[in-house]
This record gives structure tokens, sequence and C-alpha cells, in this order.
């Protein structure tokens, strides 16, 4: 049985408390205080409108998506429904709601159509990020004895280096087999064949991926410009050659369904990536925190919507009240957490 909302908000909250506290026990907090003291405005400017972009691009994919499959969405709708769910990700639970919000309400603005190709258009395009951010990684693991170079004083023949390769490796692997795995699973009862049909139409066909593929690129790119500029924001002096490759598995890290937004996963990570090559666990830790507080902020345009779906509606899809969906909402709202949330399990 499927835990209530209230009753998985509050595990993953616990999760995220319990690694942040394990994070505050392991290092100096007086330093990560002293580097966010410190930040540099111009720098969470730039972050900032970096995420304006990362949105759009991300909407423009879901439209385009959507159209692959026969489906109509307008760029207005889909701008507002994409900040939506990225606010709805941030302070629920599981970091799938807000999809769930996006097909839920994209489905009833077609009265009398199928939900399922609905549903498949914003599995699809968070599945063509989701691949990338993992490729991403794998490489950002392949770059890390590029980056420690001996002249920079971190040479990858160090312990530290070579057992962050190691782990690095095995949680690649571990994804791209949990991703596949799962899918696999979640396509039982009917759905794997209109899934097949749909992914490759979506995804796969070669004009779709010529789209998809350079625009998911563009979305993970303008994660890790955020995250970088999350670092220049706290003083970090590292090159950016040697930082670039450490941000990326941070980022795989939010993906564990144990906690609410990332939090404490994230910065755990990030204390143990920038430990292991030689960094600042404080600073690692500081740029991290400087990013949640970021896209926490940077999707706040999504409460506007909210505030505007609650006067219209009086109910918003993926509310954490515990109140029982309707049945429209429960089938999308299955379908998928089943595909979505399994596949952020299996990363």
């Amino acid at each position: 049985m499927r835990p209530s909302p209230r009753l998985a908000f509050g595990l993953r909250a616990a999760g995220s408390l319990l690694l942040l506290a394990l994070v505050a026990w392991w290092l100096d907090l007086s330093e990560v205080a002293a580097r966010l003291q410190g930040l540099d405005v111009r720098w969470v400017a730039a972050a900032l409108g970096i995420s304006v972009l990362q949105v759009a691009a991300s909407a423009w994919r879901w439209r385009y998506t959507a159209r692959r499959l026969g489906i109509e969405l307008p760029a207005g709708a889909a701008f507002q429904e994409y900040y939506l769910a990225t606010f709805l990700n941030q302070v629920l639970p599981g970091g799938v709601l807000g999809d769930v919000s996006r097909a839920w309400r994209h489905h009833r603005s077609r009265p009398g159509a199928e939900a399922g190709p609905v549903v498949r258009a914003v599995l699809l395009e968070r599945g063509s990020g989701q691949v990338v951010m993992v490729a991403v990684a794998a490489l950002s693991f392949l770059m890390l004895p590029l980056a420690t170079l001996p002249d920079s004083g971190l040479w990858v023949r160090s312990p530290g280096v070579r057992a962050a390769l190691r782990v690095g490796f095995a949680a690649v692997g571990a994804g791209l087999v949990g991703l596949l795995v799962r899918r696999r699973e979640a396509r039982e009862g009917g759905w794997s064949a209109a899934f097949r049909a749909d992914l490759h139409e979506g995804l796969l066909a070669p004009e779709a991926l010529a789209v998809q593929l350079p625009t998911s690129a563009f979305v993970v790119g303008s994660y890790l410009a955020m995250y970088l500029a999350a670092a220049r924001a706290v003083g970090a002096q590292e090159p950016l050659g040697l930082l670039l490759p450490l941000v990326a598995p941070v980022l795989l890290a939010m993906l564990l369904p144990l906690t609410v937004a990332g939090w404490g996963a994230r910065e755990g990570a990030a204390a143990a990536v920038w430990t292991s090559v030689g960094l600042s666990g404080a600073e690692g830790v500081a740029i991290s925190v400087v990013y949640g507080l970021l896209v926490l902020v940077s999707s706040l345009p999504g409460a506007w919507v909210l505030l505007q779906a609650l006067a219209g509606t009086g109910a918003v899809p993926g509310d954490a009240s515990g109140a029982d969906p309707t049945g429209t909402q429960l089938e999308v709202e299955e379908h998928v957490r089943a595909q979505v949330d399994g596949a952020a399990r299996g990363a």
C-alpha cells in the first residue's frame, strides 16, 4: 500500500534532517556559515536568470514531445504548468508530484481525451532529461583524472580520488540498470505496446532524437551552470575544469527518493565529493546549500500559478492534504509514479 502524502512527507523530511545532521557533525559549520555570509549577488542574479531559460527550454521540450504524440499544448500553458510543477516538486514529497500535476491538469484541459498519451508525453519529456543527466554524470567521472592533474596538487593516484571514481562508476552503472529494470516493470499491464510506440515517435525517431538530445543537453547544462554560479557566489576560486566534473554526481544524488527536494542527500554528496578530491568539504556544502536555495527561489513563480489554481478550482493535483484523489487523477498519478518515480529510484 502506498503511504499517505503526510506520512511520505514526514519520512522524507526526517531523511533530510538526518542527513543534514550527519553533515553538520562531520564538518565545521562555522566555515560553511562564513562562506554563506559573503554571497556575491551578481552571481545569484545570473543563476536566477539561467533558471528562467531552463524552465522555458523544459516547457518547450514538453510541448514538442506532446506534439509528436498528436497532443496540442499551448506555449503559455506549458510555461506556467512547468513552473507549477517545479514548485510542487520543491515543496512536496517524492520529487514527482509536480509532474503528476502537469499530466493531470493537461489531461483535465482536454475533456474526453485519453489520459495515456498525455501521461506518456510527461514521462518521455522527463525521461529524456534524466538519461542525459546520467550520461553527463558518467562523463564527469571520466573527466576527474584529467581535472586532478599533478600541477593542481590533486593527483588521481590519491586514495580519495580513486575511491570517488569507483563509487561514481558503480552509481552510474546501477542507475542505468535501474532505469531499464524499472521501466520494464512499469510498462506491464497493457502499457507496453503503447509506450514503445510513443517512445519511438516522441524520442527515438531520428527527427525527434535530433531535437530531444540538444534540448535536454541545454537543460542539463543549465543545471550545471546554476551550480557553478552558486560556487562563484560563495567565493569558490577553483578553475571550472576542476569544478565541472564534481557537479553532476552531486545533482544525481538528488534523485534518491529519501529526502524532500534533495536536501541532505545533495549536501552529503557535495561534502563527500569535494573532500575526496582534496577540496574543502565545507565549501562543497556551502555551494550545495546556495544551489538549493536558488532552485527554491527560482520556482516561486509556480507559487503564483498555484494560487491561481486554488482560486479557480479549489484543489491542486498532488495536494499534500491527504484528500483522496479523483479517479482520473489517481489513474494519472499511478502511471506517472510507477514510471517517473521508478526511473528516479533506479538512478
